[in-house]
């Protein structure tokens, strides 16, 4: 069995779909993209089109004429930039004058929006100064919704979205539109809100529906905060117990003082009187400019008697909704988008637990103690929790609903004298079934930095350089922009796994640190024998086998991180006639022997005279009896059917989690398993699987072929073995242009293809990718290949700008009107270069 590697799985798979987009955008909370979105652009053919704009016109008069945005550039209407994104797979290396009224502003920060002109409407992924230097929201003036812009960009066709992927903004003119009339019956508040003449949430809202600018006109709003969602700014959610509306920004009585700078500010369940402007904004109603004429803190309101004082230990053990009081130190505050506080870690003198709630985390800072008011729960991002309860995953253990009571403002330090030290592999290898999440562990790890196309992301790995997994940011990395000074060094880290990513392939721990600490780390090489055992020993071996797995095992371990060469291991069994040894062209095969039952095998490490050992228990036992199926009779199986088939393991998917499998007679078929079913799994293993024969389309009425597939597979017997998969079914009569041409309508998914084509690799700021090209009578087709980077195809990178005989299957996991390529292997004068990227990573 091959070490798991989870550092090449997170690079390789759904964890780097953070940045795997052409068009960027911060990482998404929690939820990393899985690895099954698609985030590689269509297949296309290589074209070229002229475009050109006359845009010259005689023009007389006497009179004065004033000039329209745009007079004196080369401007190109909407449907001619249109034309020009349609053949455009990547960014126009030419820039392009366009002029439209902008109909949406989606995104501030990005400058995201689409523009309109009489011709049609185009998205503009992003928006910067005239010179290309100052992102939109750093523009002092800048365009919004209803004004006419004039922009000098760039042209793109990503994904089926015809884009202005980068636009400069060269001039614009604000709209006509006058805010509307907004005159509507007012009344006397009460409170706070005594001597103002207010109106009800359920009149605010009715006056945003109508607002696409900003009102004229100020109103008295007097509601409960039910949240704060930005700290900074002092947006929040504003509630009068039946309607809600949110709150852009918040401000001092006179506007002078932001929330953040106000000595006395209201936060969650306070009440308070706003005098602000009203808009809907990108269809949603919002108060804007709001200035806090008076609030009322209702903290002292809650009713303490409802809850249980318990240590965190206590917490953390208590059953869901138990409503606690607690005290400790805050050890980290997490971010999310934006940098906006969103939870923190919790210490005490027992243990340590994750608080999920931003009104606090804005309120509070690293070192402070707190005594808090919360309800206990667990937690999983909803569209993970079917895919966790297939494990057994129970979620990150939490607090939630917060009321703060006390706060020391001091700078403490967080108790570690109950914190375990142990090995991240430890961590890394605890079930997700028991409950290790938002609990403080110290660790030697080495700490890395990954900059990636689009994205920025941290990583702890043990000292072995590659059992590890990557820090939970929601912020592209900036949240932990601390930890450069750390990157590269093996340091002291206290961490939690603080969630796990849920995905139908498995679950896999998301890191937390707490704090960092460079020690100057020297490992003593009195312990390199137990390194070896611990890290290259003891993980290879199976705790059952139904056959003979001829598994070559490691003899000899070095490593540059740690300093050391050559530490042997060797190996002996306790009862040869069912677990044993043998000397096989100079490598040492581990077989089963002549009958069933349990041997004890022992690893022993030895370094200069240091010894380490190490007993594992394996079993032999007869495999179970299954009735199967063929690959072929899986194929033409009724879909949704259960199957249990017998073949061949093939190579690896791409952006999947899972591999082909192979009949006798060249019949093929995608496998879709989770990341454990990798463990000891390899290329040319004979097996029997069970899982449900699946069509991957949007829905039943999809008019593509989708993908045939089997999905959940799930292995029953490995008889392991060095076959080689069947090829009598491969087409060889087919050039890149005819499988280019395949009809989407048609199922060729489990087709593989012998062709030609040269390898590229195809690089921007913003992501990477593959792709096949060949001159087929004299026109040039370019086929895309399925993945969510180049880094998927490192091992196909060898071959770059070489043409290659390769083994490719057309793959469609998103229902496209087209097909992708999936590389199976290269064939060369010495044999096959097989895709195993899957074998490599799990």
């Amino acid at each position: 069995m091959k070490k798991r590697n989870l550092l090449l799985a997170l690079l390789l798979t759904g964890a780097m779909a953070f940045g795997a987009s052409a068009c960027f955008a911060p990482a998404d909370p929690v939820s990393s993209p899985d690895s099954s979105s698609d985030t590689t652009s269509d297949s296309t053919s290589d074209s070229t089109s002229d475009s050109s704009s006359d845009s010259s016109s005689d023009s007389s008069s006497d009179s004065t004429v004033t000039p329209e945005l745009g007079d004196g550039y080369d401007v190109i209407t909407v449907a001619e930039a249109l034309k020009i994104c349609e053949t455009a797979t990547t960014a126009t290396t030419e820039r392009y004058y366009v002029v439209g009224t902008i109909d949406e502003l989606s995104n501030a920060q990005y400058g995201t929006m689409t523009i309109s002109d009489e011709t049609g409407s185009i998205y503009v992924y992003g928006t910067y100064s005239a010179d290309g230097e100052k992102r939109y929201n750093a523009l002092e003036e800048k365009p919004v919704q209803g004004d006419k812009v004039l922009l000098y960009g760039t042209l793109q066709n990503y994904k089926g979205t015809m884009e202005i992927a980068s636009g400069w903004i060269i001039d614009f003119e604000k709209g006509t539109q006058a805010p509307p009339s907004t005159e509507i019956e007012t009344k006397p508040g009460t409170g706070i809100a005594e001597g103002y003449d207010v109106i009800t949430l359920a009149q605010a809202i009715e006056i945003c529906k109508k607002a696409s600018q900003p009102t004229a006109e100020r109103y008295y709003i007097h509601a409960t905060v039910k949240s704060i969602t930005n700290a900074q700014y002092g947006a929040m959610i504003i509630t009068d117990g039946t309607d809600e509306l949110e709150v852009y920004g918040t401000y001092s009585a006179d506007g002078s003082v932001g929330y953040a700078d106000m000595e006395e500010k209201p936060f969650k369940g306070d009440e308070v009187l706003l005098h602000c402007t009203l808009q809907n904004f990108n269809g949603k109603n919002e108060v804007k400019n709001a200035r806090l004429i008076a609030f009322k803190s209702n903290e002292g309101n809650v009713d303490e008697s409802k809850y249980t004082q318990m240590s965190v230990e206590e917490a953390r053990n208590a059953a869901e909704g138990t409503l606690v009081k607690v005290d400790g130190v805050v050890a980290q505050i997490t971010y999310a988008n934006g940098m906006k506080p969103n939870g923190l870690i919790l210490i005490d003198e027992t243990s340590s637990i994750y608080v999920f709630d931003g009104d606090l985390a804005a309120r509070v800072q690293e070192g402070n103690k707190i005594t808090i008011l919360a309800e206990k729960t667990w937690w999983i991002l909803e569209t993970e929790q079917n895919a966790a309860s297939k494990f057994g995953y129970k979620g990150c253990n939490q607090l939630t609903d917060v009321t703060l009571l006390e706060n020391d403002n001091g700078n403490n330090a967080f108790d570690t004298a109950w914190v375990e030290a142990v090995s991240l592999k430890e961590i890394m290898d605890t079930p997700v079934t028991t409950d290790v999440t938002s609990l403080v562990y110290k660790v030697n790890a080495l700490v890395e930095k990954r900059d990636g196309n689009g994205f920025i992301n941290y990583y702890f790995f043990d000292i072995d350089g590659e059992t590890g997994s990557y820090t939970y940011t929601q912020c592209n990395g900036s949240d932990f922009a601390w930890l450069d000074e750390f990157n590269g060094k093996i340091c002291t880290v206290y961490l939690v796994a603080l969630n796990a990513k849920s995905s139908s392939s498995g679950c896999i721990y998301r890191l937390l640190p707490i704090a960092v600490k460079d020690e100057g780390f020297t490992f003593n090489k009195d312990d390199a024998a137990e390194f070896a055992v611990t890290y290259f020993g003891l993980d290879q071996f199976e705790k059952e086998y139904t056959a003979d797995p001829a598994l070559e095992v490691n003899t000899v371990v070095s490593s540059t991180l740690l300093g050391f060469e050559n530490a042997s291991i060797s190996y002996s069994s306790d009862n040869t006639n069912v677990i044993y040894f043998a000397d096989e062209g100079g490598k040492k095969v581990m077989h089963c022997g002549e009958e069933y039952g349990t041997a004890n095998v022992t690893v022993t490490g030895n370094y200069s005279g240091k010894t380490y050992f190490k007993t594992v228990a394996i079993t032999y036992k007869e495999a179970a009896k299954y009735k199967s199926i063929t690959v072929a009779e899986a194929i033409a199986a009724a879909i949704d059917s259960e199957v249990t088939v017998k073949g061949i393991v093939g190579p690896s998917l791409v952006n999947q989690t899972g591999f082909y499998l192979f009949g006798e007679d060249g019949s093929m078929i995608a496998v879709k398993v989770s990341t454990e079913a990798f463990v000891g799994l390899e290329i040319g293993y004979e097996i029997i699987l069970k899982g449900m024969r699946e069509r991957y389309v949007k829905d039943d009425a999809s008019t593509f072929a989708g993908q045939t597939c089997i999905v959940n597979g799930e292995i029953l017997v490995n008889n392991y073995g060095e076959h080689e998969y069947s090829t009598a079914k491969f087409v060889t009569d087919k050039n890149l242009k005819e499988f280019y041409e395949l009809d989407g309508a048609v199922d060729y998914s489990t087709t593989v293809f012998v062709l030609k084509a040269t390898v590229n690799v195809v690089s921007t700021s913003y992501y990477t990718n593959l792709n096949l090209t060949a001159t087929i009578d004299g026109t040039k087709v370019t086929v895309s290949l399925y993945c969510s980077g180049a880094a998927q195809y490192a091992w196909l990178q060898a071959f770059k700008g070489q043409e290659v005989t390769m083994e490719i299957a057309p793959c469609n996991w998103n229902d496209k009107d087209s097909w992708r390529g999936c590389v199976l292997a290269v064939r060369t004068e010495n044999g096959k270069v097989l895709n195993s990227l899957n074998f490599d990573n799990y």
